[in-house]
């Protein structure tokens, strides 16, 4: 299609050259739309969304090689760390709790601060100082604090250290996912949703670790007294993730060299960098780029919208395309229609509702199942992060099953949505009814195994809800309500009695009530093309 337009365009003069560049331009900005997801049309910069589209097919023409592949392996490190670490938190709450005699909710309610805080922070700070050095940054802060975590004289030393390591945390995801999508083919953006085994595999190594470390130098759960001395385990376990943060920092920094996103860089109006981007990663990946300076630049002569508006290319103008996103036009456009609106307050909700939810049960899960295993008889600390790992194993089949269900006849998003999560919390009830320890498991092994189902519809169904050029509002609308509510899980945890399941019923009726909520989006997915 460009080669046409481009020789078209060759063989035209005078007037009819001018208009049939602009007639070639707006005819293939529309016909590439399902590459620009993220720029919403009509409300950023025209220029900018016309030379963002132009950066979107030289991507596409180079295609899917070895640069993204890597790619997919660094920011894959994003979402290993963004389940890593609360796992790590509810991991370490037991032996952190009985060493120190206070209350474990705070440790959660300082981790979930932090994540908050580095969304925003290193999401919107992306566009002002660029995507590498965010990248090249965030496990940098995660390691070097959780390390000295390790030698948290008093649980409020610990409690600050884990606000600021999540803080790197949190900055993963908003930061990893536009660099991903803004070197991938469009024609690979599935792979996004793929990422999401790494996800999987952040539990399941955080488990492996505990298993190992844990066990033999930990204080037994029955202890009346817990000395520093005996209950060394959590501190080696945290000083061991800070260090593995270091070596996946040292792998993104020394090992892969990550080019500036060239979208970045024409945004702040370097279109030659942005030109020369593309062809690196051309070149990495055995192909060539037919893309030039002037194909950017012709822009900036052009009077695209009747205005004779050139690209604002300020650090101002840079964060405001960003926040744009978050307009009152864009928030307005989600509720045009009576379904859409429904739809899009639905999603937001369930997202809310899972945020409490979630977090409320994985929290505190491990002290759980450390007191009923006492109960039982078989209490010990081998035992309970013996079954953290079985746990974490079910993670994997379960995220993949999702990706199945979704397009299952009959059933769809919203039907997977709904049995999955209601699912998760019938699981969690059944859990409460256990009179061994390894029916506890297995009504658990039922839990996580569903919980990552819930999750793989979750992340698949809600873009595509929103319409293309609404969808980062969107996005960011239900993001911020998990994140908001996750916040909330910890506060709620305070006044609840952990050594019952009142934590467990709480959160199971939260699932219940989000998997009947599903039903009620009136919008369904499956088999159609998203706006």
């Amino acid at each position: 299609m460009a080669e046409e337009a481009k020789s078209t365009r060759a063989e035209t003069t005078g007037s009819d050259d001018i208009n049939e560049k602009k007639q070639g331009h707006l005819l293939e900005r529309t016909e590439s739309r399902p590459l620009s997801d993220i720029l919403p049309e009509g409300a950023v910069d025209p220029v900018y969304q016309a030379k963002a589209e132009v950066l979107n097919r030289a991507i596409q023409d180079i295609g899917f090689g070895k640069y993204q592949a890597f790619l997919f392996v660094v920011t894959g490190f994003g979402w290993l760390v963004d389940n890593l670490w609360p796992v790590s938190i509810s991991i370490i709450l037991t032996p952190v709790v009985n060493e120190f005699h206070t209350r474990g909710p705070f440790l959660t309610l300082s981790q979930n601060v932090g994540l908050l805080v580095g969304a925003v922070v290193f999401g919107l700070g992306s566009d002002i100082w660029g995507r590498r050095v965010s990248f090249n940054t965030t496990l940098l802060i995660v390691g070097i604090f959780a390390t000295a975590a390790a030698g948290s004289p008093t649980f409020t030393a610990l409690c600050v250290f884990a606000a600021i390591w999540s803080v790197g945390v949190g900055g993963n995801l908003p930061v990893d996912s536009a660099i991903f999508l803004e070197f991938l083919p469009g024609t690979h953006q599935y792979l996004l949703t793929v990422l999401s085994i790494w996800w999987a595999f952040g539990q399941l190594l955080a488990s492996l670790v505990a298993w190992a470390i844990l066990p033999n130098r930990s204080c037994p759960q029955t202890a009346t007294t817990c000395a520093k001395k005996d209950n060394m385990g959590w501190r080696y376990f945290v000083i061991t993730m800070g260090g593995l943060m270091l070596v996946l920092w040292g792998i993104r920094f020394f090992v892969f060299n990550l080019h500036e996103s060239p979208k970045y860089l024409m945004g702040r109006g370097r279109d030659a960098e942005a030109v020369e981007i593309v062809h690196k990663v051309a070149a990495y990946n055995g192909k060539t780029s037919n893309l030039t300076v002037e194909d950017l630049t012709r822009f900036d002569k052009e009077d695209i919208t009747g205005e004779g508006k050139a690209l604002d290319t300020s650090t101002k103008a840079a964060v405001q395309r960003n926040v744009e996103k978050f307009s009152a036009n864009h928030i307005k456009s989600l509720f045009r229609t009576r379904k859409l609106a429904i739809s899009t307050s639905l999603i937001i909700l369930i997202w809310a509702i899972i945020g409490l939810a979630f977090p409320l049960y994985n929290a505190f899960v491990p002290y759980y199942l450390a007191t009923r295993g006492a109960d039982f008889g078989d209490g010990s600390v081998y035992i309970t992060y013996r079954n953290q790992v079985i746990l974490s194993v079910l993670g994997i089949p379960g995220a993949l099953v999702g990706g199945w269900a979704v397009d299952l006849p009959y059933v769809g998003r919203k039907g997977a949505l709904s049995v999955s999560t209601i699912l998760t919390g019938v699981f969690l009830f059944a859990g409460t009814t256990a009179r061994t320890s390894n029916a506890l498991l297995g009504w658990n092994c039922g839990y996580t195994f569903t919980s990552n189902i819930m999750y793989g519809v979750l992340y698949a169904m809600t873009p595509e809800l929103f319409p293309t050029k609404d969808r980062g509002t969107g996005n960011g609308l239900a993001a911020t309500a998990n994140r908001i509510f996750g916040i909330m899980a910890p506060i709620i945890a305070l006044y609840a009695d952990l050594t019952t399941s009142v934590p467990i019923w709480v959160a199971g009726a939260l699932f219940l009530l989000g998997g009947t909520i599903s039903l009620l989006v009136p919008l369904e997915p499956r088999g159609k093309t998203s706006l």
